[in-house]
């Protein structure tokens, strides 16, 4: 039986999305925002494994901008994809993946000081047993915890913030807060953001002291379930063993999951690699690689980003070498995060799709659930109600 291994570097954009001009970061218009292509003009890359498959191809496809070191023959089978949802986050792009596009508008909290309601302020002061938040407003990640870290742990309070996506993020010292009781406060208020249409409450927790927070890598989602069936509810219900690689179980509400493993990217990475020898016959593996996004895309870091492609790019390589005849590898994105883009925010861009054991050439202009239904074709799985496959 065919083995299927679906991979996404998180926020790997290729620019060229033709519905940029409706979303927007830092008040301006996602249009010319290109993650690959503006990283490459400013730290030219070598990535032999991915670009072979076709990583140059599908950039120039999905947006005609040339990357300086992405120039190879593709050797695989490479596609762009166009996503449809009305959403540049995780859900929506993971979930379209999935082959169930996002059938709502999510919620999204006003750029202005407070940004939560009162009833959700409110919620949040009772689940955590504290008299009030900080923050409350707009921020990255690491900023705010720089500016209300100290507070924290003076106060005892939740640090809470949003962004341009459909998101409540909650941080708190591991130590001092307590990892547990952090997880319980997401866990708890998740239901109340759900019925409003808020994609996901989220545990950021962190460790240090003023000057010196650094976050830790037991960050926890609480998503909304997806409205339909994935391809990993697909492959559960006929008895296939699926396997999710970093922050999937939390994506999909942990629906349709045999086995999680959560880590770093280079934890990640060395699980993959065992899953390429050790992955069961006809089992699917789904993996999300986040660092690229939280590490560095939010945090505008170029040279960042820049290593960490070329890094992952020797962990495609090693995982490549470990897989048999018949399995199938797709690498692709979910949405984009540009690091020279105005803003801290995603951007709207289309993504790459590179595929390993399906031949070679180009498949063209595809839809992010096309992905979703070729792995269920190429597994011998009923079709997803959205989707066709392009293998």
């Amino acid at each position: 039986m065919n083995r299927a291994f679906l991979i996404v570097m998180d926020s790997l954009g290729i620019g060229g999305a033709p519905d940029a001009a409706l979303f927007f970061n830092d008040g301006l218009p996602d249009t010319g925002a290109n993650t690959l292509a503006h990283i490459a003009a400013a730290h030219p890359l070598r990535m032999p494994v991915l670009d072979a498959l076709g990583l140059g191809a599908a950039l120039r496809l999905a947006s005609g901008a040339d990357a300086p070191g992405l120039d190879a023959e593709p050797s695989g089978l490479w596609a762009a994809a166009t996503e449809i949802s009305q959403g540049k986050d995780t859900p929506s792009g993971h979930w379209e993946i999935a082959c169930v596009p996002v059938p709502w508008e999510w919620h999204y909290f006003p750029k202005t000081v407070p940004s939560f309601p009162p009833e959700v302020t409110a919620r949040i002061r009772d689940l955590a047993g504290s008299d009030g938040i900080l923050g409350d407003c707009h921020a990255s990640g690491t900023e705010i915890i720089d500016r209300f870290g100290a507070d924290h742990l003076r106060t005892g309070w939740p640090i809470c913030y949003t962004s341009a996506d459909s998101v409540l993020q909650i941080a708190a010292h591991e130590d001092a807060f307590g990892l547990d009781r952090l997880i319980a406060l997401c866990r708890g208020l998740a239901p109340m953001l759900h019925q409003m249409r808020v994609g996901r409450v989220i545990a950021r927790p962190f460790r240090g002291q003023p000057g010196a927070f650094q976050r830790t890598a037991n960050r926890r989602d609480f998503a909304i379930a997806p409205p339909g069936d994935t391809i990993l509810d697909i492959a559960h219900r006929a008895a296939r063993v699926t396997h999710a690689v970093g922050k999937i179980g939390d994506i999909f509400s942990h629906r349709g999951i045999t086995h999680q493993h959560k880590g770093s990217d280079a934890d990640l990475a060395d699980h993959l690699i065992r899953l390429g020898r050790t992955a069961e016959p006809g089992s699917l593996t789904f993996a999300n690689f986040v660092e690229f996004d939280a590490a560095f895309g939010h945090r505008r870091d170029i040279p960042g980003y820049a290593a960490h492609l070329e890094w992952f790019d020797t962990v495609a390589g090693r995982f490549l070498a470990t897989l048999r005849p018949g399995d199938l590898a797709v690498f692709t994105a979910d949405h984009g995060n540009d690091p020279s883009w105005h803003g801290t925010d995603h951007t709207r861009e289309r993504v790459p799709v590179l595929v390993h054991g399906a031949g070679r050439g180009g498949a063209g202009l595809v839809g992010f659930s096309d992905i979703g239904a070729s792995v269920l074709a190429h597994l011998g799985l009923p079709a997803a109600a959205h989707g066709t496959s392009f293998l």
